[in-house]
């Protein structure tokens, strides 16, 4: 199978410290060795893999997303620079980048115009809940200098490049409010992201049974029953697809996503961020942009991490809808990937209430139309 998501690192270091980051609060600290913004060769070697890769797959397109740390420490110019060094290679590119906001500005805004540029801003909802991890070293909250990021992309003019909002889930904050906050700044879409955890590191309040599951049902109703314009949530709609059997939009649904890599500033290879919170080296594959293509790290990941579901997971009557959850929520010291999602249950809860109220509504508008 051919590329299909480039996630590049152009920067590996953030202007804020929250306390729930994957990057540089988890048990993976490879970041500390590695360049904090990843040098023009690097990104011209990427480039020429991807003019190879393209040539060699006939791609109609490819996705590449670019990520940090905060992207957008890389400056205006080193933005410029990678975005015109990918576009040169293959035009057909799609770019998106998600960013914790705080940078973004009218120079940047006009870049992301002109190179069709997706922004997808990180914020927790409204203030109290964004500021009770998402803060600054010295402590201070980040809200407002987040919300003033977003709000410049809420304008009309920006509509085109405003790809939506990533919130990570605490369910210490009030669902509703959660939502609320969300929905004021009239995002296309919405990304939940459970708290990266694992049997071997468990989630926060991973001792209450269901908290998860419950916490996302009361969002799920909400936002079902009010359909909020323009809001798409992906993280329902991909379970509503799969119980249909369509594709997910998520990795985190519907079982394993093919053709995604990452890059690091130092040109290293990588699997999903995600698993830096299983082990040292979590996510590595040991093959690098300098010495590797596409195919040879695609090839590698086909052998080395071979997406297998557990035994309970085989025989459970949803895994066709979650496909056995994230796998990096699969880990465990001893048996590997070979279990399910440390949130199991919550997932099973949410998926068979979100199953119970579609088919209810299809059920009454087959009546109706009778």
């Amino acid at each position: 199978m051919p590329l299909r998501q480039l996630i590049l690192k152009i920067h590996s270091r953030c202007n804020l410290s929250c306390d729930y980051c994957y990057v540089y609060e988890s048990i993976d600290q490879s970041w500390r060795g590695r360049p904090t913004t990843m040098a023009p060769a690097t990104i011209e070697q990427i480039a020429r893999r991807i003019d190879d890769h393209a040539h060699r797959h006939d791609l109609r397109d490819l996705q590449v997303v670019l990520h940090g740390g905060e992207p957008l420490l890389a400056g205006h110019d080193g933005v410029a620079a990678a975005l015109s060094a990918i576009r040169g290679a293959f035009p057909a590119t799609r770019f998106s980048m998600q960013t914790n906001g705080i940078l973004l500005d009218e120079r940047f805004l006009a870049l992301f115009h002109e190179y069709g540029v997706r922004v997808g801003v990180s914020v927790d909802g409204g203030r109290a809940a964004t500021d009770r991890h998402r803060r600054y070293a010295n402590g201070r909250g980040s809200y407002d200098r987040i919300a003033a990021g977003i709000e410049l992309l809420m304008r009309p003019e920006h509509a085109e490049i405003y790809g939506g909002l990533l919130c990570t889930i605490d369910i210490d904050n009030d669902p509703d409010e959660v939502l609320r906050g969300l929905l004021d700044f009239r995002p296309p879409r919405v990304d939940l992201l459970l708290p990266h955890g694992n049997w071997t590191n468990p989630p926060p309040h991973h001792d209450r049974p269901l908290a998860y599951g419950h916490w996302l049902i009361r969002v799920f109703d909400r936002w079902y029953d009010q359909r909020p314009e323009p809001t798409r949530v992906r993280m329902f709609e991909s379970i509503i697809a799969r119980l249909f059997g369509l594709p997910s939009q998520t990795e985190a649904f519907g079982g394993e996503q093919l053709g995604i890599v990452t890059v690091e500033t130092d040109g290293a290879y990588e699997q999903s961020d995600a698993l830096k919170t299983t082990a040292e080296g979590g996510p590595a594959t040991g093959l690098s942009v300098t010495g590797h293509t596409f195919d040879d790290v695609l090839e590698h990941l086909a052998v080395a991490a071979p997406y297998r579901l557990s035994q309970q997971c085989r025989s459970c009557p949803v895994v066709n809808v979650c496909g056995g959850g994230l796998r990096a929520h699969r880990y465990a010291e001893e048996t590997g990937f070979d279990n399910p999602s440390v949130y199991c249950q919550d997932l099973l809860a949410l998926i068979t209430h979100i199953g119970d109220r579609v088919r209810a509504d299809l059920n009454n508008a087959a009546v109706l139309a009778q």
